[in-house]
């Protein structure tokens, strides 16, 4: 597994005036896709991509191509939480899952980090933040399994 972490750096936020936002949608897949087809070109061969969420479907598509070029047919992608909040990681699971090739999630912060720190500082007991991290992965799996439901259908 290679977690492909793709930040933008200065000069790329001024070129779309500071915004994250837009670097994510008009920036960041296409430096992806370039990573992605440098690291196989000088040997690296994960069997598994681990993508940052993606807001479009057709960048999600591009992603599994270029994982997949080549000869490297059985290559999978999931899609990374990045810590965002968990409207943004629910569009990402939807979007992704709905692209074949997209085999699964690590959302990790987004669905444990509120109920640890809630735990850690007295908010919530053991047993309530085991449950409500169970909740959110539950969910997450839903979100996922229902997207990919549907875009088989």
């Amino acid at each position: 597994m290679f977690e492909l972490l793709v930040p933008a750096e200065k000069v790329q936020l001024d070129q779309v005036k500071g915004d994250k936002k837009a670097y994510d949608l008009q920036l960041r897949p296409q430096l992806m896709e370039q990573a992605i087809r440098e690291l196989q070109d000088a040997g690296v061969e994960p069997d598994i991509w681990k993508i940052e969420g993606l807001d479009r479907r057709e960048d999600c598509e591009t992603m599994v191509e270029t994982a997949r070029r080549d000869g490297r047919d059985k290559v999978g992608c999931i899609i990374l939480g990045r810590g965002e909040d968990e409207q943004k990681v629910r569009e990402w699971l939807s979007t992704a899952a709905a692209v074949p090739g997209f085999i699964g999630f690590a959302v990790g912060r987004t669905d444990f980090w509120d109920p640890l720190v809630a735990w850690r500082d007295g908010k919530a007991t053991r047993e309530e933040a085991v449950a409500a991290i169970s909740n959110h992965y539950r969910e997450f799996v839903g979100i996922f399994e229902q997207a990919r439901a549907g875009a088989t259908a």
